[in-house]
């Protein structure tokens, strides 16, 4: 999921909160302590964030993972605007920005964190950014949320909630570095120009 205008996310009638802050608190502490398990301490991992939310949720994740570990464990992030393949149907994007550690992404476990999962689109085109910053031994993803309505052959190997959603329905994630709160809000989709269906995105 990409920025938008924060006062469009702000709490109406026609949104309801699905998970506050203390849920995405322990979902997070929950994720970290999987990568781990997963990984065998994540000696070799490193933690891209999909900008614009995962960039503070990779942040969130290192951190915690660190406390557990007592050793830093590098994070970043990854833009991904210029490989999507949906900018025609969508209002120009602003660059975001790609950080990558000093450690580099060769050899190492990639984990990429986003926000929302839905389409898999930005997840396609982070794999294709990646490929042009180097050879990973193996890529990851861990996502906030899974909304499904997959449109790829694509799965979250650490998810802190599943939401089934319909296709009309838009799911938006509020973090506390961005928006002065953090909550996962769900409400009506508003359809882009030329869409002939709500909900319809495809931006995850």
């Amino acid at each position: 999921m990409h920025a938008e205008d924060p006062s469009a996310r702000d709490l109406t009638d026609t949104q309801r909160a699905v998970l506050e802050g203390p849920e995405i608190h322990r979902a997070l502490t929950r994720i970290a302590h999987e990568v781990l398990e997963r990984t065998k301490g994540a000696h070799d991992v490193t933690l891209l964030g999909i900008p614009t939310r995962g960039v503070p949720l990779a942040r969130r994740l290192a951190e915690r993972i660190e406390r557990v570990e007592d050793r830093a464990v590098p994070w970043g992030s990854l833009d991904i605007t210029m490989y999507r393949d949906d900018l025609h149907l969508a209002p120009a994007r602003a660059l975001g920005r790609t950080e990558i550690p000093p450690e580099g992404i060769d050899g190492r476990t990639v984990v990429l964190v986003d926000d929302v999962l839905f389409s898999g689109r930005s997840v396609r085109a982070a794999l294709d950014a990646l490929n042009d910053l180097g050879r990973p031994r193996a890529v990851q993803l861990a996502t906030l949320v899974d909304r499904g309505h997959r449109r790829l052959p694509i799965r979250a190997d650490y998810v802190g909630k599943n939401l089934p959603t319909s296709l009309r329905e838009n799911v938006a994630v509020l973090l506390d570095e961005l928006d002065g709160r953090d909550a996962v809000l769900i409400g009506p989709a508003k359809p882009r120009p030329g869409e002939k269906e709500q909900g319809q995105e495809g931006d995850h």
